[in-house]
């Protein structure tokens, strides 16, 4: 067991930051997070003591947006160790990609010079799996860590880009710049898992348009799945292991589901209270025919179909990573967007 220092965690009042929160502060550490406005660190805390933890002054708060340099040096003074886990992430495509692009990517190297100059050891790095399956032709072997998205593919969205170039950038930055200090970079498939509070991720947000019945059916959309608390979990792993010095880790549970296998997952595990569930997968022509008028299915029609399974082995071996079921996963989502009152009813 490491001993416990000070960790700064970018991005605290969101899904992954927020459960990073959680786990550093149960492991004794001193944590700090930015906010980009402090008026939210009282909803945080309230948060976190809903779910256990008494942070006390054990955490601290400081207000930093990726897109200026104002409070990074303060945020990483004395800190041993960073997790960046803040990046944009809308729920539709914005009107130019570099509206997503430029935050990730110049935010990243913000993060990553502040650290340095702050004698930080290491930063661990949250990505995505958008960095590494997208823009390669069908194939029959899951993804691994040596695998990266090619950007230039016509159907690579504004977020796909976002997340390889900011990675792309983070490790050229290391490379060349970082000096002494130290990355290792977390690859998240759709992570689900309990919330915290109302400030939902888009992949949760997805769950509760199916419980609301808000949605009449599903494409033929397929997507990996892991747990929210396995992602910290993953995070904390990789910021003190030797072994995951200069790494990259899929997280990822296991197989790929379908939307309907999500929805089925959620009927049977749930019983009357998935009742509003769908469990009607639309044909391949109609979605198509939908997207000449829908934008947010046109966003879709690139990946309608494909299934692009990932391995986890890497952080399985080397880290001792043992996530939850993509069932477990699932039914906390749920579970907990009801326990908070987040269902329409």
């Amino acid at each position: 067991m490491n001993s416990p220092t000070t960790v700064l965690v970018t991005g605290g009042s969101g899904f992954i930051g927020g459960h990073c929160l959680l786990q550093l502060l149960a492991a004794g550490h001193t944590v700090r997070t930015t906010v980009r406005d402090l008026k939210r660190e009282g909803e945080v805390r309230a948060q976190l003591r809903q779910a256990g933890a008494e942070p006390g002054a054990r955490l601290e708060f400081v207000a930093a947006d990726l897109q200026a340099d104002a409070g990074w040096a303060e945020a990483t003074r004395g800190c041993a160790y960073v997790l960046h886990v803040a990046s944009p992430f809308p729920p539709g495509e914005p009107q130019h990609e570099d509206e997503l692009i430029r935050p990730a990517r110049d935010g990243a190297l913000r993060v990553l010079r502040a650290a340095r100059d702050a004698g930080a050891r290491r930063v661990v790095m949250t990505s995505s799996f958008a960095a590494v399956g997208y823009g390669h032709p069908p194939r029959d072997t899951p993804f691994d860590e040596t695998s990266w998205t090619d950007t230039r593919n016509p159907g690579a969205t504004a977020y796909v880009k976002s997340k390889t170039l900011a990675e792309r950038a983070a490790w050229d930055f290391i490379a060349q710049e970082g000096g002494a200090l130290e990355l290792s970079v977390i690859n998240p498939v759709g992570v689900f898992g309990p919330v915290l509070g109302p400030d939902c991720a888009s992949s949760v947000l997805l769950l509760k348009r199916m419980l609301e019945g808000a949605m009449p059916g599903f494409p033929r959309s397929y997507f990996g799945i892991v747990d929210v608390r396995d992602v910290a979990d993953l995070h904390l792993r990789a910021m003190t292991s030797p072994a995951a010095r200069g790494e990259r880790f899929l997280a990822v549970a296991g197989g790929c589901l379908s939307l309907l296998e999500v929805a089925q997952v959620l009927r049977r595990r749930l019983g009357p209270r998935a009742r509003k569930v769908p469990t009607r997968q639309f044909p391949d022509w109609l979605v198509r025919l939908s997207a000449r008028w829908n934008p947010q299915v046109r966003a879709m029609l690139p990946e309608l179909g494909k299934v692009k399974n990932a391995t986890s082995e890497k952080a399985r071996r080397l880290l001792g990573w043992n996530p939850r079921s993509n069932e477990e996963a699932l039914v906390a989502t749920a579970e907990s967007l009801a326990r908070f009152g987040l269902l329409a009813p």
